[in-house]
């Protein structure tokens, strides 16, 4: 995403409104500092994006996936017997 200083945002005001319109969102900054994120209204908001369970399917989990390494961690502790 572009940062724009804010004399540069005011300078091409008209062009960086359409490419937000058009999915391509940008932040003006004042003295470096982001101030504001311009975006399309109908852009979904970033916390609405539901990330929970996005592979949900794709990961197939072995059924000894607690008992794995479980001989080598042992032994770390308690040292060959």
């Amino acid at each position: 995403m572009r940062t724009y200083n804010m004399h540069e945002a005011k300078t091409h005001l008209s062009k960086l409104v359409a490419q937000a319109a058009d999915g391509e969102p940008f932040i003006i900054a004042r003295s470096g500092k982001p101030v504001v994120k311009v975006m399309a209204l109908d852009a979904p908001a970033a916390d609405a994006v539901q990330r929970l369970g996005f592979m949900a399917g794709e990961i197939k989990t072995p059924e000894d996936f607690n008992r794995m390494g479980a001989s080598e961690i042992e032994n770390s502790f308690a040292g060959d017997k």
